[in-house]
């Protein structure tokens, strides 16, 4: 098991250079092609519309071929997408590509997350942190890589490292072998092809409630997370007159401390509980978000911004284990649905943020993300009570048959006294 997590740290730290990869060297790709910001925008949504369609074709692909041919499939797209894109084809074909990249990474990080969900039972929430630290650092390098290939006057050689680490791990889990764990990724044959048929596995009403408001949940925190992260230059910039090297590094900060704070997140989880550290955590980043509001110094700003990055570093990866925790047997299509969510936040939100900017200034912008991370409080009451009433609902038939046995064994008792007075 131990070489199915490093694998995966290597296919989520691939997948989070690919998902930033576009956005790293936008200015430079637009003006190769000539076009404007409304056609990289297009570009962008496309690899979303990709991205969505592999979370949510998770859990069918993976019934009709097995994980590990999942993630095959996954990681063979995104190889082929991003060689693609190192070939800088008429723009028409970039867009074409677009959807194919993402639903590579999209279902890349939804198999994987709810293999490990499904299938670590010691320290589950380090290995899900762990996964999500190598994500960070994808994120976090592959600007920095992007900058250096634009210095050097050649910025179109992102494509091609991210095609090459892509390919190499496609090739790892085409030829690795993880013991007993390859049960568990390899196909399984229906049941029904033998003549069994299996009842189909639906949500039960109880559950319902805690999806619907986890989804809620991921959207908003994954859409403020990403207009935070994305806005956070220029909301630094008015809002404390920073200049702009140093409101870009506040970016910089808030990454690596989102990175450095998944490192012992896991640990944290698991010693405190899922829910008290969800709750403390949102809590507190919420908290300290409205401090960034009132703060108009640059220096006092740098240092809530990392203190931010901390408090919010394992919030998505324990979010899903909390819910997938209280909704037993739907590890997958459950996964599929809040990663989902959160990637449909993640490109909602940040519209509504940039119409905030517009429209007002930075220091309102603050005070709506505050608004928006505060919410994530009131949601995490909502699941709280949604998952007692789910274990409510699962002690009904355990007390019924309780009861049933209590009653039937009074009726032997009675039966037993009458004989004996005969």
């Amino acid at each position: 098991m131990r070489k199915l997590i490093w694998l995966g740290c290597l296919s989520y730290l691939v997948i989070g250079m690919a998902h930033v990869v576009a956005g790293a060297v936008l200015i430079q790709v637009l003006d190769r092609y000539g076009l404007n910001y409304a056609d990289g925008g297009q570009w962008i949504m496309n690899q979303f519309l990709g991205f969505l369609f592999g979370v949510l074709a998770a859990p069918y692909i993976t019934r009709r071929i097995g994980r590990r041919s999942a993630l095959l499939a996954a990681l063979g797209a995104l190889t082929a997408a991003e060689a693609a894109y190192s070939l800088l084809p008429p723009w028409n074909w970039m867009l074409v590509v677009a959807p194919v990249a993402g639903f590579g990474f999209g279902l890349t990080e939804a198999v994987l997350g709810a293999v490990i969900i499904e299938f670590v039972v010691e320290r589950k929430a380090q290995a899900m942190t762990r996964l999500e630290v190598f994500f960070g650092l994808g994120a976090l390098v592959m600007p920095g890589i992007a900058a250096l290939l634009i210095d050097a006057g050649v910025w179109q050689m992102v494509f091609p490292i991210v095609t090459g680490l892509s390919g190499i791990t496609t090739l790892l889990w085409l030829t690795m072998s993880f013991g007993a764990a390859d049960d568990l990724l390899a196909y399984s044959r229906p049941l029904a092809a033998e003549g069994i048929v299996k009842p189909a596995v639906r949500y039960n009403r109880a559950a319902m409630p805690l999806l619907i408001i986890g989804m809620v949940y991921f959207a908003i925190y994954v859409g403020m997370e990403m207009s935070f992260s994305n806005y956070l230059p220029a909301i630094m910039k008015e809002h404390t007159g920073m200049t702009e090297a140093a409101a870009a590094s506040s970016l910089s900060i808030f990454w690596g401390m989102m990175v450095a704070g998944r490192l012992f997140s896991g640990k944290l989880a698991e010693w405190s509980g899922y829910f008290r550290y969800l709750l403390i955590s949102s809590a507190a980043g919420a908290a300290v978000m409205a401090l960034i509001a009132f703060s108009r110094g640059g220096g006092v700003g740098l240092m809530w911004i990392g203190l931010d990055g901390l408090l919010w570093s394992g919030v998505f990866a324990i979010g899903l284990l909390y819910v997938n925790a209280r909704i037993t047997g739907m590890t997958e299509k459950t996964t599929s649905l809040l990663i989902a969510a959160g990637g449909l936040g993640g490109a909602l939100m940040p519209k509504l943020t940039g119409w905030f900017m517009e429209r007002y200034d930075a220091a309102v912008t603050l005070w709506m993300l505050v608004a928006a991370s505060s919410m994530l409080v009131v949601l995490l009451g909502l699941m709280a009570a949604s998952a007692k009433r789910i274990k409510r609902a699962e002690a009904r038939p355990v007390q019924a048959g309780r009861d049933a046995a209590e009653n039937a064994e009074q009726g032997r008792d009675a039966r037993r006294r009458r004989a004996s007075e005969a």
